[in-house]
């Protein structure tokens, strides 16, 4: 059994809530959506929880927790079983992908601080995968990517700080794709019809990433075997979703569950996909920057960018 890693991305805020395979946050975070940003990974690894020194990485992801982890038996079906019907997979629109994807959507579905905590998170993920390669007697460590469901942006860090290779994304819409300047190349792949990654040979990447897009997938089964396939041994899946979604592609056990239904919905997807060595939860929220003090009424009434700029901050 290959060992691979797998993990789950969630992110908060007063705009959108990014979950990943990994877990939950607080009232206050996740699962209120309120005024924070969170982010969660879940991880698969055959060596057991991995830390990082606060001081090896300067993101603040040395405040990352885990917050649960999965195993066999939290499952009610083995490894290749499959629990699930055609009605959960069903959508209200099961027209052609093709057609709703086709006009280019150049913008971000989760906020500001929320990519902040991803890219981070990223950074420190990556970060470690290529040490692990030059330990192993790699010469430079580089680290290769597939982004799936990409888009036309990525979410990663700059190859100026992580020794990045290969970077592929397979997506839906060209345009976007064309506009993404993380990739190295790309493919335009409707998964829900051709879940297939046979343009990849086995262990062909470090990591697979897909970033709230996992709730559209109606063949997830066969797309999380292929991810396992085409990962190296060591290599990760990470995996975000949110609570934002269009939800007349999401699928229909997406759109009844909670957003612990739905950790555990993209868990089960990895369990019964393939032999992933462990899953686990983490909470990777950056640290909130302290608030600036409160400009006086006067101070305000005399520079009012001065509110602007306390207000901006403060929330």
């Amino acid at each position: 059994m290959s060992s691979l890693t797998l993990r789950l991305v969630p992110l908060v805020s007063a705009t959108s809530f990014l979950f990943g395979l990994v877990c939950l946050s607080t009232l206050a975070g996740i699962f209120n959506a309120t005024f924070s940003c969170e982010a969660f990974i879940i991880r698969q690894s055959s060596t057991g929880t991995r830390k990082i020194a606060p001081h090896s990485i300067p993101t603040g992801l040395f405040y990352s927790r885990q917050i649960c982890s999965f195993d066999v038996g939290d499952f009610a079906l083995p490894t290749g079983e499959w629990p699930y019907t055609a009605a959960d997979m069903n959508r209200i629109d099961n027209t052609d992908d093709e057609a709703f994807y086709s006009e280019p959507r150049l913008v971000t579905h989760i906020d500001d601080y929320a990519i902040e905590s991803l890219t981070a998170y990223y950074r420190e993920e990556l970060t470690a995968i290529s040490r692990r390669k030059i330990d192993g007697g790699s010469k430079d460590g580089t680290v290769d990517v597939l982004d799936m469901c990409s888009s036309w942006i990525s979410h990663l860090p700059e190859s100026g700080n992580v020794p990045l290779g290969r970077v592929v994304g397979i997506g839906m819409n060209e345009k976007e794709l064309e506009a993404n300047k993380a990739l190295t190349e790309y493919y335009v792949q409707n998964l829900n019809l051709k879940p297939s990654l046979d343009q990849f040979r086995d262990d062909s990447f470090d990591a697979v990433c897909n970033v709230v897009s996992v709730d559209y997938l109606t063949r997830p089964q066969d797309i999380f075997k292929e991810t396992h396939r085409v990962l190296r041994p060591g290599g990760c899946a990470l995996i975000s979703f949110s609570n934002r979604c269009f939800p007349t592609k999401a699928v229909a056990m997406w759109l009844q569950a909670d957003d612990i239904d739905r950790l555990t919905i993209v868990g089960s997807y990895f369990h019964y996909s393939a032999p992933w060595a462990s899953i686990e939860a983490l909470d990777i929220k950056q640290p909130a920057p302290e608030a600036p003090e409160r400009p006086s009424l006067g101070e305000m009434f005399n520079n009012p960018s001065k509110g602007i700029a306390w207000m901006n901050t403060a929330s």
